[in-house]
């Protein structure tokens, strides 16, 4: 049996916030440029005059009145559709949005998952990985040492081992027989994440884990926390209580990273903001011992994220 990875000690692809007014047009020199054949520039250029005057602010409330307006209500998981669904979205408002929709598509990415959890992703991609039985006792390893997280940063373990309970039953059920002698499948799995109970404790144990990877590494974010709406810097303990592990809210990059570092996750963040007309930038977190190890693809949009899905996955 292998060990368990160590987890890396500095966090990656975190931009400390500038004391700039929201719509700055001023570049960040901290801001490094994304290594990809069509990218030119970093995610503050504005090569679209559509979008020069709007703030982050406003981009996320412009995004969410979309998502509120195509589809009124929508479960935590929804199936797979294809990208035409997405672009549908945008034709009669955004020509941007739809240029990096096409441009994702001419890419590969032909399908998507709207989801409102990680968890679900990352469940996922240990029933698709090639070696599942590996990938599940590895997973149940980390998991099993993420209590120890959770006990060191004062979450009493009363609160949270029914919710790890739940989650690391749904994951041994990847490999583990039902009394119908089935193992969890993805149709299963989105079963699952639909029934409130489940999505709620992996929710949940998740956003605890987070807020204490934060919490016990707090002179690694202080600096990087912004109040989602204000944009106004918070204190490691406000934000961790008021946004981390606050059910409703939408993460961002530090609460990616911070959930990746303690999972050892791959993960690749594909922002569909409007910024760009000519490719769609990618933010790297690689946290797996592993860095040939199969990177989970997420499609950000101002306030939201997605599961991108290529031809090529099963």
């Amino acid at each position: 049996m292998t060990d368990t990875p160590s987890t890396p000690s500095t966090p990656q692809n975190i931009r400390r916030p500038k004391e700039l007014p929201l719509d700055s047009d001023v570049e960040d020199p901290l801001l490094t440029p994304l290594e990809l054949p069509s990218a030119r520039g970093g995610l503050l250029d504005f090569p679209s005059e559509e979008f020069a005057d709007l703030t982050p602010a406003q981009l996320y409330e412009m995004n969410q009145q979309l998502l509120n307006d195509s589809v009124p209500t929508r479960p935590l998981i929804d199936s797979i559709s294809p990208m035409a669904a997405l672009r549908s979205e945008y034709e009669n408002g955004s020509l941007s949005f739809v240029k990096q929709i096409d441009w994702l598509s001419d890419h590969g990415f032909d399908r998507v998952r709207r989801t409102k959890a990680l968890g679900f992703a990352y469940i996922e991609s240990l029933i698709t990985s090639s070696e599942r039985e590996f990938s599940v006792a590895s997973s149940l390893s980390i998991l099993s040492g993420t209590r120890e997280t959770l006990d060191s940063a004062g979450i009493e373990k009363l609160v949270y081992e029914d919710f790890y309970d739940d989650f690391t039953s749904l994951i041994e059920s990847i490999i583990k027989p039902n009394s119908d002698g089935l193992t969890l499948d993805s149709d299963g799995l989105l079963k699952s994440f639909q029934t409130p109970e489940v999505s709620n404790s992996v929710v949940i144990y998740l956003r605890f884990l987070t807020s204490a990877q934060i919490r016990l590494n707090r002179e690694d974010y202080e600096g990087f926390l912004v109040h989602p709406d204000t944009k106004d810097l918070m204190d490691v303990d406000s934000f961790c209580a008021n946004v981390v592990q606050a059910m409703g809210k939408e993460a961002d990059n530090v609460e990616i990273q911070a959930l990746c570092r303690a999972l050892q996750l791959n993960v690749d963040l594909a922002y569909l903001n409007g910024v760009r007309e000519d490719g769609v930038d990618f933010i790297k977190f690689r946290y797996d011992s592993s860095q040939d190890a199969p990177p989970l693809v997420l499609l950000y949009r101002p306030g939201h994220y997605d599961i991108l899905v290529k031809k090529t996955d099963q």
